[in-house]
């Protein structure tokens, strides 16, 4: 099975020398990018498992750096590791995006914990979480471009269905609630009455000529939620 590829992005080489070589050893393969531009660039090329990123960085911070990176309507996980430990400054990173913050100087076990907890919350099918491309019959996502065809023809998405799409596809035949998907896709908890989970899967199922009856790509489960029922390929 192919280890997990984490992004590790700091500007103090001590620290990327040390933590680099200690996450490959906790079953990680690892890339290195000096700051928040030159992760920009590593995630352009290759979307990671999951990103490990300073805060305090020249040229693109780490905060600024994840809100970009959310721009892009990724799905990709982010710790932040930061000097500054007030409260406000921990909020105010979750806020922008990110999935978990650790402040330095930090015991690399508890770092390597946090990242497991962090993939398995987030947990994709293997194979596909770092792939470029995901194809499902004559369906393609183009996950760094952030363009979907069918058949050859683009179809053009909101960006909330696209996010969507591409989680569901990530994980094909796994069922998702409409909870969990409000919490991890909207960032609404549990009781927050929404549709926006129903609103986008009708929108999918418009563009993509998906029949609820007999679906190639989005499956109802009944009082529970949706599982993506195509086989999911990579490229």
């Amino acid at each position: 099975m192919d280890r997990p590829r984490i992004l590790l992005v700091d500007d103090d080489a001590a620290i990327t020398d040390a933590l680099g070589p200690y996450l490959e050893r906790s079953g990680f393969a690892v890339r290195v990018a000096a700051d928040g531009q030159g992760a920009l660039d590593e995630v352009s090329h290759a979307v990671p498992d999951l990103m490990v990123a300073d805060v305090m960085m020249p040229r693109l911070d780490g905060r600024e750096l994840v809100r970009r990176v959310r721009a892009r309507r990724l799905t990709l996980p982010i710790i932040l590791l930061t000097q500054v430990g007030e409260s406000s400054e921990r909020s105010a990173a979750l806020d922008e995006g990110a999935d978990d913050y650790l402040n330095k100087p930090f015991d690399p076990h508890e770092l390597v914990a946090r990242i497991r907890a962090v993939l398995r919350r987030s947990a994709a099918t293997p194979g596909l979480a770092g792939a470029r491309t995901l194809t499902a019959h004559d369906l393609v996502l183009d996950r760094t471009a952030r363009r979907v065809h069918l058949a050859g023809r683009e179809v053009v998405l909101t960006p909330k269905a696209l996010t969507l799409l591409e989680h569901l596809m990530l994980r094909p035949g796994e069922v998702h609630t409409r909870e969990r998907l409000l919490a991890t896709l909207w960032g609404l908890d549990f009781a927050t009455p929404s549709r926006a989970v129903d609103h986008r899967v009708a929108e999918l199922r418009r563009e993509l000529h998906d029949d609820a009856s007999a679906p190639r790509f989005l499956e109802t489960v009944p009082s529970v939620g949706y599982r993506f029922v195509a086989p999911v390929g990579s490229a």
